[in-house]
């Protein structure tokens, strides 16, 4: 029996309403706003409303379902946008520039993990698993959807402390989140006994997975380096036009320093960082930078507007603390957290008060969480996509609708130091 005319395929319903509903979220900004349209709220939004209106369509990508799905999208959206900015940066080898960074990383991860914890354990009636997870997962600045508050492409100098502060932070605290997402995972199958497992923790997860990602992502950043600009001297690989370099570049460094028990995610960083330090003031660091960011943005929409999707299924599961616990982060925990940790900076008034309040939260988020959940089943694991969805939706709405009016009322205009070169 032949199939029927126009029997309107369900996937190719899904391709093409996808695609319509980034064109709005791009587009519909635009009659506001001459800036960048601010589209991450708005792919979420229009993603909830088109996928109600195909039957069945929310449960087919059902992250408590299907995390594996997620994971490995988020995955490659995070490492692409990863590495990306990592080249973003011209100047990288400065302390004073990258105290705020380190202070970040040092004093406001640590306090919005553990504050984020007792409000999933006290307000959300979470297990102590549940909760030290949640607060895993919604520690990390999102180097997806951070895009706004960044430094620019490489070679454009001028990078504001702010910027350069958000930037960095961005770029290393999603690999520092994943220490904490394995004590989740420790928690849940071995139950809170520290002395059974806090000293294979530490040496493990702290000092051996963080210490490898570093030392092969400064490693393979280098061999590449070479790869691109030094051999063979006569004719470069970087005389290319030829971007794709940076995708493979990517997937070699993040799976070899996973094949040894690194982070990834802090590798492919270190990797960016490493290979912008080599020929610093060449234009094929640009042609890298954009074709990631590239990758990063197209996965990042089709990721949103999935999420979107998902709500229907996911908020009922929210319930009054939930959204409590989301508000505390996004407008106490963390700025509370960040402002604290820029104490001693150079970083003062109006701009500490940004850098503390920009901590977009988004894709970095989906990944942890599916990657958790496709390896131990947690008591509140719906729970949490939904609270991790509520707050990714609050964040991009909040954050992604006043970045731009931030980022004007900067103090200055960056450093007067030159591009490279």
């Amino acid at each position: 029996m032949e199939d029927a005319f126009f029997a309107f395929d369900p996937y190719h319903v899904l391709i093409a309403m996808v695609g319509g509903l980034v064109i709005l979220a791009y587009w519909v900004p635009r009659f506001v706003s001459n800036r960048e349209p601010a589209a991450s709220g708005l792919l979420i939004i229009f993603g909830a409303i088109g996928f109600s209106l195909v039957p069945g369509m929310p449960a087919a990508i059902d992250p408590r379902e299907n995390p594996k799905l997620w994971e490995y999208a988020s995955e490659i959206a995070v490492i692409a946008a990863l590495f990306g900015t990592g080249l973003k940066i011209d100047k990288i080898y400065s302390f004073t520039r990258w105290r705020p960074t380190l202070q970040l990383l040092l004093i406001a991860m640590p306090l919005t993990i553990f504050a984020v914890a007792l409000l999933g354990y006290f307000v959300g009636a979470m297990t102590i698993a549940g909760a030290i997870m949640l607060g895993a997962v919604l520690s990390p600045t999102d180097p997806v959807l951070a895009g706004d508050v960044q430094v620019g492409p490489p070679l454009e100098g001028k990078e504001h402390p702010v910027r350069l502060t958000l930037t960095t932070e961005a770029g290393l605290n999603d690999g520092l989140a994943f220490p904490f997402v394995y004590l989740g995972l420790l928690v849940a199958a071995n139950g809170f006994d520290p002395l059974q497992w806090g000293t294979e923790w530490i040496l493990r997860d702290l000092v051996y997975r963080i210490g490898v990602g570093a030392v092969l992502g400064w490693g393979f950043g280098w061999l590449l380096g070479h790869i691109l600009f030094v051999v063979p001297r006569q004719a470069p690989l970087a005389n290319t036009a030829s971007g794709v370099i940076a995708l493979a570049g990517i997937l070699f460094c993040y799976g070899a320093t996973e094949l040894f028990e690194g982070y990834g995610f802090i590798a492919v960083f270190v990797m960016g960082l490493t290979l912008r330090g080599i020929r610093p003031a060449h234009a094929y660091h640009r042609r890298l930078h954009d074709f990631s960011e590239a990758i990063e943005h197209g996965l990042t929409a089709l990721i949103l507007v999935t999420l979107g999707g998902t709500l229907p299924l996911l908020l009922p599961d929210l319930t009054l603390s939930h959204v409590i616990i989301a508000a505390a982060l996004i407008v106490l925990v963390r700025p509370l957290a960040g402002w604290v940790s820029m104490l001693g900076t150079d970083i003062v008034g109006r701009d500490r008060a940004v850098v503390a309040a920009y901590g977009v939260r988004g894709v970095g988020s989906i990944y942890y969480l599916a990657y958790a959940a496709s390896h131990i089943e947690f008591v509140n694991e719906p729970q949490l996509w939904a609270l991790v969805a509520f707050v990714i939706l609050l964040s991009t709405m909040l954050h992604g609708l006043t970045a731009g009016l931030a980022m004007d009322s900067l103090a200055g205009d960056g450093e007067e130091t030159p591009p490279p070169g």
